[in-house]
């Protein structure tokens, strides 16, 4: 059969969101309801007549509700084939009644985690029959609508006027792998929470990774790719994917890659002074604090002009009108900020084209999580880089110790190279990127990119010197010769800071010892690729 009339639904759902209406709408056609708990508590309420579920299988509702769903007379009615001459037998034999349609959506089991319940109660929590039901309807989807999403009642409403009470075969097959979708994803979240919050595994040894299409883009990388934006099922960090976008064209999968990209690294920056970061290609391109935005925008803009054409702009606060407009001279793709004044939010709308994202806050830089990178056959999955270190970590290894200017202007180089595409080189100087070489395949080459960067910067701005002149260094791992430290002394970088950790290591503080540099060490890595 491809139209299958409704004559009784079952009606079990956590979420009561449009439950009166759709149970009027269907009692309306004469379809008889069947439901639990307190899905007939409010059916009841709204004056419809409703069958509870213990009188269709003759037991009460026992165990706290453990066990009322899982009876023959409910999945016999769901799985019977109608056509098949033993199921009808059966179904008559046992005085089991045919079930059309199935309404359920599972226990709060992600809202129960989120909220920081106890263990026993997120127990309590994990729905056996609701799943079980979900199931059976969907396996069976040839004779029996399921339905799992309230925002799919209208659709549900709309099919049966336009069938005149019945579904057809098309919907239900799509209402069954949406079914198993959700069913899949809520097993999904038990799963994680029992290997990371209640087991503390780090690698379970199978991971259950569910995404839920937040949309689709024009296209992915380039535009014979095709490319979606899917968020986590379950308790996640808010970001990019959540971000508000209050005007521009639509974001495409390189502006979600690149905006992400500059607001980790502007995350590092939570809760200091004003900082702007701009990205482009995924690796910054100018990095800057100052007194206030607008002055941390030019300096990130002095860095690298050229590259910052077209790129995504990141701020760590509020974004004031003068900064807008001043990012508004240039061409710029995306900007992401916490908040923006109506000032700001005027200047960018004369800008028609520019994508603004508004995050609300920003992410914690040192929060835990794992990644995931899909490899020919498999999945190479890590924890986040959320290693950090701070001043007291460091360790002088030069016969000249920073001072503590230059101690600053390395640390601050250290977090922004870490957001660099290896092999990183990143100068810096009162807290301003002065050059940023990236992905190199030699770390001489990334030295020497970052100070022809620097150098040209100088000359377009009409500069005395390149601000690489008494600048910090910082090189996401270890100099594995000397060549590339040297590169940056000749660039007029008076301090290095880096991993260490060659077996040059000798070879390479005795070269900075010799060029004067203070060079310090800080034991970790932040290769990036």
């Amino acid at each position: 059969m491809t139209a299958i009339t409704l004559r009784r639904a079952l009606l079990s759902v956590s979420d009561k969101a449009g439950l009166v209406d759709l149970g009027r709408a269907l009692a309306a056609r004469g379809v008889e309801l069947v439901s639990t708990g307190g899905t007939a508590g409010a059916l009841r309420e709204a004056g419809l007549a409703v069958k509870d579920i213990s009188e269709l299988t003759g037991f009460p509702e026992m165990m706290d509700g453990r066990v009322k769903t899982l009876h023959p007379k409910v999945h016999g009615g769901l799985l019977a084939v109608r056509d098949n001459p033993e199921h009808a037998a059966a179904m008559a034999e046992h005085a089991i009644g045919a079930i059309d349609l199935v309404v359920v959506n599972l226990y709060p089991f992600e809202a129960t985690v989120a909220k920081g319940a106890a263990r026993d109660e997120i127990i309590e929590n994990i729905d056996i029959g609701g799943p079980s039901m979900v199931r059976s309807a969907a396996k069976n989807h040839a004779y029996v609508t399921i339905v799992t999403d309230p925002a799919d009642y209208p659709a549900l409403l709309a099919e049966l006027e336009a069938g005149d009470g019945a579904t057809g075969y098309d919907f239900r097959r799509r209402m069954a792998g949406k079914a198993y979708a959700a069913t899949a994803a809520y097993d999904s979240m038990i799963s994680q929470w029992f290997a990371f919050a209640d087991q503390g595994e780090t690698f379970p040894e199978t991971l259950a990774i569910t995404g839920r299409r937040a949309t689709t883009l024009r296209y992915g990388e380039n535009p014979h790719q095709a490319a979606a934006l899917y968020t986590p099922v379950g308790p996640h960090s808010r970001g990019i994917a959540q971000a508000e976008q209050v005007q521009g064209k639509e974001l495409s999968y390189n502006n979600y890659n690149d905006a992400d990209a500059a607001l980790e690294l502007c995350a590092e920056f939570r809760g200091q002074d004003p900082a702007v970061v701009i990205v482009k290609h995924a690796n910054p391109c100018g990095v800057a604090q100052g007194a206030s935005l607008l002055e941390a925008w030019h300096g990130a803009l002095q860095c690298d002009s050229v590259s910052a054409f077209g790129g995504i702009v990141a701020v760590n606060r509020e974004l004031d009108g003068a900064t807008a407009a001043a990012i508004c001279e240039i061409f710029t793709e995306v900007v992401v900020a916490p908040s923006a004044t109506p000032e700001a939010l005027a200047a960018f709308a004369r800008k028609k084209n520019l994508r603004l994202l508004l995050t609300g806050d920003l992410p914690d830089p040192r929060r835990p999580g794992l990644q995931v990178k899909p490899i020919t056959g498999g999945l190479l999955v890590q924890t986040r880089d959320n290693g950090a270190i701070s001043a007291s970590d460091l360790k002088v290894v030069t016969q000249r110790a920073p001072t503590e200017q230059e101690l600053k202007d390395c640390l601050f180089a250290w977090t922004v190279a870490r957001h660099v595409k290896s092999n990183a080189i990143v100068y810096a100087k009162d807290g301003i990127t002065a050059g940023i070489g990236a992905g190199q395949m030699n770390r001489r080459d990334s030295s020497r990119i970052a100070a022809t960067k620097a150098a040209e910067a100088a000359q377009t701005y009409g500069w005395a010197q390149s601000r690489t002149v008494g600048s910090a260094v910082a090189s996401d791992a270890f100099f594995p010769f000397a060549d590339g430290l040297l590169a940056a002394a000749e660039a007029g970088a008076t301090a290095v800071i880096q991993p260490g950790g060659s077996i040059r290591d000798d070879e390479v503080i005795a070269a900075a010892d010799a060029a004067g540099l203070a060079m310090v060490f800080t034991g970790m890595r932040h290769f990036r690729h």
